[in-house]
């Protein structure tokens, strides 16, 4: 906060001198830290479930004496809270269903007495909270691959959707990545009925009050329930009942057929380091579904996807625990560190880090056709990737931040330089890119410069076109294909997990904008004009943007607001000047901002919360985008707030800023004014449907560039 006793001069003098101190310590921290590749990579947090199922499908797969089991059941004991329950998010105002009947179960499969203490509270809780009865889908299928509940009772899902044509409303291809990636092989589960029933001493009984015979498996009635909900809850008895018919009659029909393609999509879309689709639940399903087809554990695929658990970049231990992250960021984190250095103009300073991250960012390119190349068969390939060796699936998001970290080295002109090149001729209204400098002699043979600088140039085109490719009908984008948008396909019973669309989203669609602008692409570019109408179709009354990937509306509209400014908008336009009030409105006390992942169900969370040192930075950088003159007082407080708790050159955040699924079902924003909303979605602030992270770094880039960005808005640079 300002001190009232020191001049102007005094007061500046010395914000410039703490300024450029944190932001060198910052830079310092991250230099130490990058990995002897050149990329960057922090922890990604995220809750129980992903400790509990690897417990269950080691046990599945016969390898209840595997390694892991036991540090894995020692995270669970850790992550337990007070209650009983385990959460969704740091700090949940209540645990999640879920999560706590899975942690459970998996510790039964271990041995622990149903009498300790801790399982005690576990078991209180779950049944205070109504029991089994108000379980999901994936915990129920989980239960049944333990023999713990009827398969007959879970969403059926036939591996024949495997031949239904693109064209086709129920095409695996208009499910989101993450869906289709899942569904897959737990259609072959589905399709096979498999369970390894826990020993007689471990069973869940207890879960069962009254005995199992006369327990309820039916699913939860949702209030509001339409025709499609009804009609797909018949379908799906009729499908359990044509299966049980068949299996009894011993007439598979194409049964066979369908699971053999459905294995061949499995083993196609192993990724390079041995997972699928760079998240957890394609990667543990598909190898209980190659499992239970036969696979051996030695079986080259197999095998590979069981020694991932074992990979560094994927495993996380502390003391006598280990935890499974559900991915990894390594893409994501470098380009937002490479951002944060350009912003705070610390290239030259950590030239050594950058021209090592700028090497490995080249090589992560996606220059093959994946998933999205079906509804884009046409469209050349050229985004990048979130995780490792994730080719089948870049995103769009990742692209964008990639093409913006890259944009300040295709201007360097000085031959000598490691990195250099072209750029976007001015009013070039279809993004055509200039050609990289020529040596002086064309027959001499290119300099190390020049050739990094074709490189980067090449690499920039094909992004671009890449996402203009990708740019859905509304004029946004989503994170992994194009148009993924028909809500029908969430009406069915297996789609109550999180999310199953992928359609565009604000803060996606803003880093897209602020890509096109750092590459020098106005705002009249085809592409451009529609994007900006989607932004201004859906900003709130009140001035905000939703978040989708990170919480929330102080994500979204820290995204939207460098984005205009990126695009050459006029920032002084009265909707601009709308989301600027807010952010100083939803200012704390303290000078930070913060935000709630309870925000996702209850409107009064909307901007509340306690201050983080990310959210803090994307606010900055909203009101650093917009440079009004009465907001310094506010920027100076916040920079301040980011000096003040700087610690070791970094940041301490426990909180989760980072958002997978809403828990809305349709992948995108609804209205929260539904009075029976919660009851429809299973859902409450303690987000039950919903998948929230932590990602460890953004409590350093984030500020880092925020810092940055106010130290040139005040600049006037």
């Amino acid at each position: 906060m300002f001190d009232e006793k020191e001049t102007a001069a005094e007061r500046r003098s010395n914000f410039d001198r703490q300024l450029t101190a944190s932001i060198e310590a910052a830079a310092d921290w991250l230099a130490a830290r990058q990995k002897p590749e050149g990329y960057w990579v922090g922890r990604l947090e995220s809750n129980a479930c992903m400790e509990a199922q690897w417990i269950l499908a080691l046990w599945f797969m016969g390898l209840e004496n595997h390694h892991l089991r036991p540090r894995l059941a020692q995270s669970l004991r850790e992550t337990q809270r007070e209650d009983g329950s385990w959460q969704i998010y740091h700090d949940a105002p209540a645990g999640d269903i879920n999560t706590t009947v899975e942690a459970y179960a998996a510790l039964r499969s271990m041995g622990e007495r149903k009498d300790a203490a801790h399982m005690v509270k576990a078991r209180e809780w779950i049944l205070s909270k109504g029991g089994l009865k108000n379980i999901r889908v994936f915990t129920r299928y989980w239960l049944a691959l333990i023999g713990e509940w009827p398969w007959e009772k879970t969403p059926n899902l036939p591996p024949e959707v495997i031949f239904f044509p693109n064209w086709f409303v129920f095409s695996i291809y208009n499910f989101a990545q993450w869906a289709r990636a899942t569904l897959m092989p737990i259609a072959v589960l589905s399709a096979r009925r498999p369970s390894r029933p826990l020993p007689a001493s471990r069973r869940l009984d207890e879960l069962f009050p009254g005995g199992r015979e006369k327990y309820d498996y039916s699913y939860p009635e949702k209030p509001g329930a339409g025709f499609l909900e009804r009609f797909f809850l018949t379908a799906d008895k009729v499908l359990h009942g044509m299966q049980s018919a068949g299996e009894t009659a011993k007439i598979g029909l194409w049964r066979d057929g369908a699971v053999s393609r459905a294995l061949e999509w499995i083993i196609k879309h192993q990724d390079a380091d041995g997972v699928w689709g760079g998240i957890q639940p394609p990667w543990i399903y598909s190898l209980m579904a190659l499992y239970n087809e036969g696979y051996a554990l030695d079986h080259a695929v197999v095998e590979k996807g069981l020694a991932a658990l074992d990979d560094p970049r994927w495993r996380v231990d502390i003391g006598e625990a280990t935890w499974i992250q559900a991915s990894t960021s390594p893409v994501w984190d470098t380009v937002l560190t490479l951002v944060a250095f350009e912003d705070c103009d610390l290239n030259e300073r950590q030239e050594t880090e950058v021209e090592k991250a700028i090497d490995w960012l080249l090589d992560q390119q996606v220059l093959r056709p994946g998933d999205w190349s079906v509804k884009c068969p046409k469209l050349e390939p050229g985004g990048w990737a979130f995780e490792y060796k994730n080719y089948y699936y870049p995103d769009t998001d990742d692209t964008a931040v990639a093409l913006i970290a890259l944009a300040p080295f295709r201007n360097k002109r000085n031959s000598s330089s490691p990195v250099y090149g072209g750029g976007v001729a001015e009013g070039d209204g279809g993004g055509g890119l200039k050609e990289p400098p020529q040596s002086a002699s064309r027959t001499a043979p290119p300099r190390a410069g020049e050739q990094k600088a074709a490189r980067i140039e090449t690499a920039i085109e094909k992004g671009l076109n890449w996402l203009i490719g990708m740019q859905c009908k509304n004029g946004g984008w989503g994170a992994f294909d194009k148009d993924n948008d028909k809500q029908i396909l969430t009406k069915i019973p297996f789609c109550d997990f999180g999310e199953a669309l992928d359609p565009p989203s604000v803060d996606v669609t803003a880093h897209i904008i602020e890509a096109f602008g750092k590459l020098g692409i106005g705002k009249n570019h085809p592409s451009m004009v529609r994007a900006l109408d989607y932004i201004k179709a859906e900003q709130e009354a009140d001035g905000a943007w939703f978040g989708r990937w990170g919480v929330n509306y102080v994500y979204g509209t820290g995204a939207v607001l460098p984005a205009l400014e990126a695009i050459g908008e006029d920032m002084t336009q009265p909707y601009i000047r709308k989301a600027s009030d807010w952010l100083i409105l939803h200012q704390n006390e303290d000078g930070g901002w913060g935000e709630s992942c309870a925000s996702y169900m209850d409107p009064k969370q909307m901007g509340r919360g306690k201050s983080t040192a990310s959210q803090t930075a994307w606010a900055l950088m909203g009101l650093a985008a917009v440079g009004r003159a009465e907001d310094e007082r506010a920027i100076a407080d916040g920079v301040q707030f980011l000096i003040e708790r700087q610690k070791d050159g970094t940041w301490e955040e426990p909180e989760y800023t980072g958002t997978g699924f809403p828990g809305y079902g349709v992948g995108q924003h609804i209205k929260l004014n539904d009075p029976q909303l919660q009851e429809r979605l299973k859902q409450g602030p303690e987000l039950s449907r919903a998948f929230m992270i932590n990602y460890n770094l953004y409590r350093h880039y984030f500020p880092l560039m925020a810092m940055g960005r106010v130290r040139k808005m005040m600049a006037g640079a």
